[in-house]
């Protein structure tokens, strides 16, 4: 019996690059490398070497579509990357199709597919490929558009002579086009910056994860890399967007990871012609290096840090997290060294009472206690530690906790929030939630297990990483065998009939289980 493996499936639509670094070639690669199964819908062929673009050959409107048809039959995608289109009767084309096929499809099978939209006009080598085209009849069609600098000049028919036009040229086009965009700066100077590579994030509209985002600019910034081998790396990035997209992963995410590959792509790209070489292939992104730093590009405020928050005193472990002072003491005396308490209503007429409790009884069984949210209480009082959500990062006096000396731990909910915990430099990151969960209502889908793999792979060596969410004993093995160093546990000890013999089971069974590569 033939085996069936379930892989995403990732369309490109776009040009050959008979030299292979570029266009279609170039997507095939990201998406197979990224774990995807790519199908292609060529716009044209072209005859080109590492040096020159000699001459395109567009196909026709009709071979286009049959080719979009004959996939959607058999071959459905989880995401599309786009690229190069040459005439306007292939924008057109493709926006009817997509309006009318392509969401009804989306209708009848309940599922949204992101279209990654990068308008290939200049090839890296400089010659132009397609000039004077529309892409209005896209609007509100599209995930994201991707144009670089130069292109977003052509598309808005003026030069940009300033990070500041680049922003107003970026918004107008997002307004425009009732979609997200992301232009890319890292193949200049000058402008950008000439020891980093740039890109100016513009979230028009977002998803429920980061609806903290929404209408907000990021500037995501990587150091250069000083190779001149990095043909094809546009095309590398939208496709590796869109196969982060097929994936599971929200846009924001997805626009990191892909940031990540190609800055990988290039350190280790390589020559073969006379003019710039490809990109390699390096798999999924690993190295917090690689990765790009966040820095806000409008009124609201940066997460960065000068220095780092305190150290954890212990080792976690097991970290429950609770809402009682009475489970919580319970708790301590069965041994736990770190805790939380997390009161959710600021209008709880014994919150403070409450805090100073949980402060005093974490000094009476020397453990460290978390407080939760309520940091000027925390920092009062003397807590160990503080927990930070996502949400209260923007809010919190970041200065002040660091000043004081106390611990601070930060939530996470993908690669984005993880990146932006890691540049406040905090004390542990925790990512989640791992499985379905009750204790609150949740932004975004259970993460998985494959997921906290990478992101634990990822924090290694930088920050002690914390799962949390429906974790308990039944799958406290499988979660341990990602590699990640600690688990918090909120239900499966607050709910137990007797906290202090689950917290031991748990902390048992997490100490007993032998992790090995």
């Amino acid at each position: 019996m033939d085996s069936v493996i379930s892989k995403s499936i990732v369309w490109t639509i776009a040009g050959s690059d008979s030299g292979g670094g570029a266009g279609i070639q170039a997507d095939l690669a990201t998406i197979n490398d990224l774990g995807c199964h790519g199908c292609t819908v060529i716009t044209a062929l072209t005859v080109q070497n590492s040096v020159a673009v000699e001459q395109v050959e567009p196909v026709s409107v009709d071979l286009m579509l049959q080719q979009l048809n004959c996939l959607l039959k058999d071959l459905p995608p989880n995401a599309i990357k786009v690229g190069l289109l040459c005439n306007q009767a292939q924008i057109n084309a493709l926006a009817n199709w997509l309006a009318i096929i392509l969401t009804d499809y989306q209708t009848r099978h309940g599922v949204s597919i992101a279209v990654v939209v990068d308008p290939v006009m200049v090839a890296s080598c400089g010659d132009a490929l397609a000039n004077g085209l529309d892409f209005s009849p896209l609007t509100g069609l599209i995930t994201l558009f991707t144009p670089n600098s130069a292109e977003l000049s052509v598309l808005m028919r003026k030069p940009l002579n300033t990070l500041s036009e680049v922003s107003l040229a970026a918004t107008t086009l997002a307004s425009t086009l009732g979609c997200n965009i992301l232009a890319k700066g890292g193949d200049k100077g000058g402008l950008w910056h000439k020891d980093s590579a740039k890109d100016l994030y513009v979230c028009a509209e977002v998803d429920r994860v980061s609806a903290r985002h929404q209408h907000r600019q990021f500037m995501l910034s990587s150091q250069r890399v000083d190779s001149r081998n990095n043909h094809g790396s546009g095309c590398s990035l939208s496709s590796a967007i869109a196969a982060a997209m097929a994936k599971g992963y929200v846009l924001h995410d997805a626009v990191v990871i892909a940031k990540a590959y190609v800055t990988a792509g290039i350190r280790d790209g390589y020559q073969l012609g006379d003019g710039p070489g490809p990109l390699a292939r390096t798999g999924w992104p690993k190295s917090l290096e690689m990765f790009p730093s966040i820095a806000s590009f409008d009124d609201g405020p940066s997460l960065q840090a000068a220095s780092a928050f305190k150290k954890l005193d212990t080792s976690i472990g097991v970290y429950p997290v609770v809402s009682s002072i009475a489970v919580l003491e319970s708790l301590l005396k069965a041994g736990a060294k770190t805790i939380q308490l997390r009161v959710k209503s600021v209008d709880d007429p014994l919150l403070e009472q409450k805090i100073q409790q949980a402060i005093s009884l974490g000094e009476t069984y020397q453990a460290q206690v978390f407080i939760n949210d309520h940091w000027q209480l925390a920092i009062t009082h003397g807590a160990s530690g503080i927990h930070l959500g996502q949400e209260d990062l923007y809010h919190a006096d970041l200065a002040v906790i660091l000043q004081s000396g106390i611990a601070l731990g930060v939530s996470s909910h993908g690669y984005f929030e993880l990146l932006l915990a890691a540049q406040i430099k905090p004390s542990y990151i925790a990512v989640g939630h791992i499985f379905a969960t009750t204790t609150k209502e949740m932004p975004s889908l259970p993460q998985g297990l494959d997921r906290l793999r990478h992101y634990a792979e990822l924090l290694e060596n930088h920050f002690p990483s914390v799962a949390i969410g429906g974790i308990d004993i039944n799958n406290l093995a499988a979660v341990k065998a990602t590699g990640v160093n600690n688990v918090a546990v909120v239900r499966a000890v607050s709910n137990a009939l007797s906290p202090a013999d689950a917290y031991r089971t748990l902390s048992q069974g997490w100490e007993a289980i032998n992790v090995t590569e």
